[in-house]
C-alpha cells in the first residue's frame, strides 16, 4: 500500500511529526519484498538480512511540512517468502516525556 510514514496531525501534538523513519530487514528476500520509493525515481530497497534504511518524512527547511518524495510501498513477496522488518519514526521532539506526563 502506498503511504507516507509523516502523520500531519502529529505537527499539532507536543512530540511533533515524525522527522525520519529507520527501518531494517531482518530477513533476506530473492524476489519481491522491496521497499520501493516512486518519487525518487521509482527507487527499490531489495530486503536482505542486517541492511538498515533510513530517510526523511519532512522537509529540511520546513520541519512540519510532509517530504513527499519518501511515500513508498511495500511490494509483495513472492509466494513461498517471508519478509520481516522492524521500523522505529525518531519524532521532531522527545515523546516519551510526554507520555510519561499523561499530556496525550
Amino acid at each position: 500500500k502506498f503511504h507516507h510514514d509523516c502523520t500531519p496531525h502529529h505537527a499539532e501534538r507536543q512530540m511533533g511529526p515524525r522527522v525520519l523513519t529507520f527501518f531494517l530487514y531482518l530477513t533476506t528476500i530473492e524476489t519481491g519484498g522491496g521497499t520501493k520509493f516512486p518519487n525518487l525515481g521509482e527507487l527499490t530497497i531489495q530486503p536482505k538480512k542486517g541492511r538498515a534504511v533510513i530517510w526523511p518524512n519532512v522537509l529540511n527547511d520546513k520541519p512540519t511540512t510532509m517530504d513527499p518524495r519518501t511515500a513508498h510501498q511495500a511490494l509483495p513477496v513472492e509466494p513461498g517468502g517471508i519478509k520481516f522488518a522492524a521500523n522505529y519514526w525518531i519524532h521532531q521532539r522527545n515523546w516519551r516525556e510526554v507520555y510519561k506526563r499523561g499530556c496525550i
